[in-house]
């Protein structure tokens, strides 16, 4: 992806069809979707333009909370604990205006179980969906399930019709570069309609007036035109020159001169996401490094040395303009699982850090590959510059690969890096999302983006205990015990943890959603 210039904004933005208006949101950030495919890509900004389209059972509003979305209620089965019955809202069109039944619910689970789906792991306890009749949805579990519904906010349902009909049924191979009608044409029952779609240039949508919400919610914004603006610079100065309302993804650079500007406001909340490093520690041999026939990376003590390196105050002073809280972990304050006293375990020790690796045999140093992406969190190629130089303070010496972020997550979830960057929200406000994705060993329908090799059976069985567990105490003595095992081990070099500012003008009013996932049915516009 090339940077966008002033010159290629301006036309992207004059060639819309629609003047600016009260009813007209033009929103940019720094990357696009990845693809339209409802079950393709689980990842941040995917989810927010699919969540305008097409929508979950239930998802969370602006403050968290659960809200209800194609679901009406839900609840565990009074007859057995092993199932939860979800009653459907009646009336419900999709945008091509057929109905929304529980066959498509029925069938999105099954599409969303597929290998390729990148949601499966969010629903490995489902043994079974099925229809009771058209309005009401059982949802069997392997064993009592009592955080199920926080995994759902995110899996969106599709007609089964029109995805049969247009031979997309296959969740889209996007690892593998594969292209569907899925993956640029959207039929969903959410409250705006896909005009048109350029990746990586321009989305436009249309509200719906046919949602069943629609005097539910403010619904203001009658048309939503999305630009990707992977340049921080072109994104401000389209800020300030008013061609865009609705800023996510702001330089830390520039807040306070957005801040002052006339007719702008920059909004900030703490995100419900930690930004961290992944090492390749399960290989025996690495690609990255200098070093023939052995993976220094293998060796706690080089994990630890090289954790011990990042001046994480360094980081949020200079790079960060004071916007990040620095981590010790791998999960967001908001999360049941964290500690403050394990958030602190991270320290900076460059004399400590150079003893550990001497230690294990690396005094002279050695040289790797960091992978980084350069228009996903904020300042993330940066950060990553910033750590080539603490490393090298102990002999490390970085190579930085920084590339778009549809070119660099593949690297994670295909087995390609051996360090890389990597951010993680929390959408169930619970660590077994985490520990699904990111500490068990991987496997088909598990532990899809653990990229560092890591595999322990015993804490495997301790994870997927957890969906069944029903007695809370319990669950949480065995999230703490897990937890231990990941810091102990090293899995991670936690950074920091983000600070999101959005950058709006004075007529569009919403809140700042922790999730970093605006809904635009939400936002009024005075």
């Amino acid at each position: 992806m090339k940077p966008t210039s002033v010159f290629t904004l301006a036309a992207v933005l004059m060639a819309t069809a629609a003047p600016l208006s009260a009813e007209t949101l033009r929103w940019a950030r720094s990357g696009d979707a990845l693809t339209l495919d409802p079950h393709a890509q689980n990842e941040g900004p995917t989810h927010t333009i699919r969540h305008q389209m097409y929508e979950p059972l239930i998802i969370r509003d602006v403050t968290g909370a659960f809200e209800a979305a194609l679901a009406t209620d839900w609840a565990p089965s009074a007859d057995d604990p092993n199932v939860w019955t979800f009653n459907l809202r009646e009336g419900v069109t999709f945008h091509d205006g057929a109905a929304f039944t529980a066959e498509d619910v029925v069938f999105s689970f099954e599409r969303a179980k597929q290998p390729n789906s990148d949601m499966k792991e969010l629903i490995g306890s489902i043994t079974e969906v099925r229809a009771v009749d058209d309005f009401t949805v059982e949802i069997v579990t392997d064993g009592p399930n009592p955080i199920l519904p926080s995994n759902l906010t995110n899996l969106f349902m599709m007609d089964k019709d029109w995805t049969e009909a247009n031979d997309t049924v296959a969740v889209q191979d996007f690892d593998g570069g594969e292209i569907t009608f899925a993956t640029t044409n959207a039929n969903g029952t959410g409250p705006y309609v896909l005009q048109s779609r350029e990746p990586d240039v321009k989305t436009v949508m249309v509200r719906n007036e046919d949602y069943w919400g629609i005097d539910q919610f403010p619904m203001d914004v009658t048309e939503i035109i999305y630009t990707p603006i992977q340049n921080p610079a072109t994104r401000v100065a389209a800020m300030l020159s008013g061609e865009i309302d609705f800023l996510q993804d702001m330089p830390v650079q520039d807040l306070e001169r957005v801040n002052a500007a006339d007719g702008l406001v920059v909004k900030q909340a703490p995100q419900n996401r930690v930004i961290f490093f992944g090492m390749n520690q399960g290989a025996d041999d690495i690609e990255a490094d200098n070093i023939d026939g052995a993976n220094p990376l293998a060796d706690v003590r080089v994990r630890q040395a090289m954790s011990m390196a990042i001046n994480r105050d360094a980081i949020r002073q200079v790079v960060m303009r004071g916007q990040s809280e620095p981590a010790g972990m791998i999960a967001p304050p908001f999360v049941n699982g964290w500690t403050a006293e394990m958030d602190a375990e991270s320290s900076t020790d460059v004399e400590g850090a150079k003893a550990l690796l001497a230690e294990a045999g690396y005094e002279d140093g050695f040289s790797i590959r960091l992978d980084c992406p350069n228009d996903r969190y904020v300042n993330d190629e940066g950060i990553c510059q910033a750590t080539v130089g603490m490393l090298g303070q102990i002999g490390i010496t970085v190579n930085l690969d920084a590339k778009p972020k549809a070119q660099h997550f593949p690297l994670i979830t295909d087995g390609q890096t051996d360090f890389y960057m990597l951010g993680w929200g929390v959408p169930t406000y619970d660590s077994e999302y985490i520990f699904n994705f990111l500490v068990h060993g991987r496997e088909s329908d598990i532990g899809t983006w653990n990229g560092t090799g890591y595999d322990n059976d015993e804490l495997d069985a301790m994870i997927q205990s957890l969906a069944s567990n029903t007695d809370l105490e319990a669950r949480n003595a065995d999230i703490a015990s897990i937890w231990r095992v990941v810091q102990d081990e090293q899995l991670y070099i936690p950074v920091h943890h983000q600070v999101l500012n959005w950058g709006m003008s004075e007529r569009v009013g919403i809140e700042v959603d922790p999730e970093d996932q605006p809904k635009i049915k939400y936002f009024t516009m005075n």
